[in-house]
């Protein structure tokens, strides 16, 4: 596996993130950076760009490479118990930590989305 590409002058972040029962967590977004995680407690429902959904559970990692891949879901994947996930972000210098992506731009990328489940 190639190592992601870490920006100049990179700051690092770690943060706790936890989400209640059923929440879905942050709406589509974007990390200028890496990002690699671990679940502390409960599921994340997780998808990138390219990638289909998956469930992390309690003792599983996760990665994404940051720049341009948009991060569609990480929100808790039981309605029963909170999820809690531990995150450490390579942040680029100048840029936000994390950026909303808007309705427009994933209309415009929606053929890079991997299929849906069917319901």
């Amino acid at each position: 596996m190639e190592p992601p590409f870490i920006p100049d002058g990179a700051g690092v972040m770690t943060a706790v993130i936890e989400f209640p029962p059923g929440d879905p967590g942050t709406p589509p977004h974007r990390h200028f950076g890496p990002v690699f995680g671990y679940v502390l407690e409960g599921e994340m429902l997780f998808e990138l760009e390219g990638e289909p959904e998956r469930v992390i559970r309690a003792g599983e990692t996760f990665w994404e490479p940051g720049g341009d891949v948009i991060h569609y879901q990480d929100g808790n994947n039981r309605t029963d118990i909170p999820s809690r996930f531990l995150v450490t972000m390579m942040c680029t210098p100048g840029k936000p930590m994390l950026t909303l992506v808007d309705e427009e731009e994933l209309a415009q990328r929606q053929d890079r989305r991997a299929p849906r489940p069917s319901s």
